[in-house]
């Protein structure tokens, strides 16, 4: 039996009609299924490359999520290069050879630093002092800088294909410096600026982003958009994981 769709990840794809789930380990025992079908949904990154280049396959998210959310260097080049008003003051350094006082110097204390491959704010760090500068950089040989935000909230905004799905603010829990759900955050969809959205939908559909949600903050210096996530978490959103299926599939038809 033919499936229009091959998926590596049978929670993201419910709701989706004619669909094969493989588990990605398995990808070349089941070469000629892959070949076959119209596309491959949601692959783990080490297959990216191979089914695009290699088996000229079509996958959903797109190439550019993927490449360019890989993490937050990628994502962060390709930001300052599109849209570098909606970017943050950022410092991008190899631990070796960048120090806390010119990082101090750069963005005041404290500051923020990232992994660059983390979410739900596990990898987020607020400086206050050299030793935490230090502790960070022992862990990470890239530095990821940026100017702290005084702020009690950030936005999520949901791109699924060419459409926002949700929308909503991640407040942060009280004596918390993060704003993670994950993390003791909370939810309030209410108040959500039209500009914000217009602005994430432009960025996701100038490069072909059609799988994330977007983290965007809000200050009197503008609309920042801090980091988009391919493997968004689900709890702010109201639609079903089979209401979210059928956005893809929709999305995928009129390709």
């Amino acid at each position: 039996m033919t499936h229009d769709y091959i998926s590596f990840n049978p929670f993201r794809s419910i709701g989706i009609p004619s669909v094969k789930h493989l588990k990605p380990e398995n990808m070349y025992a089941h070469l000629s299924d892959i070949q076959q079908a119209k596309y491959i949904l949601f692959p783990e990154y080490w297959q990216v490359n191979a089914l695009v280049y290699a088996l000229k396959k079509k996958i959903f998210p797109s190439i550019s999520s993927y490449h360019l959310g890989h993490d937050k260097v990628e994502m962060t080049r390709s930001l300052m290069a599109f849209c570098p008003v909606n970017v943050l003051d950022t410092g991008i350094y190899s631990s070796a050879s960048i120090e806390f006082d010119a990082l101090a110097d750069r963005f005041g204390v404290p500051f923020v630093c990232k992994e660059i491959r983390s979410s739900c704010g596990l990898g987020v760090f607020l400086i206050q002092s050299k030793e935490d500068f230090c502790n960070f950089a022992r862990q990470n040989p890239v530095v990821y800088a940026q100017k702290y935000l005084e702020m009690d909230r950030d936005m999520r905004i949901v791109i699924i294909g060419n459409q926002v799905v949700a929308s909503y603010w991640k407040i942060r829990a009280q004596g918390s410096f993060h704003t993670n759900v994950a993390r003791g955050g909370h939810i309030d969809p209410t108040n959500i600026p039209a500009q914000v959205v217009d602005v994430v939908s432009a960025v996701a559909l100038a490069l072909d982003i059609n799988h994330a949600g977007f983290d965007v903050a809000i200050s009197d210096d503008g609309i920042f958009l801090l980091e988009f996530n391919l493997f968004f978490g689900t709890k702010g959103i109201l639609e079903t994981s089979s209401l979210l299926g059928s956005l893809i599939h929709h999305y995928l038809q009129s390709r």
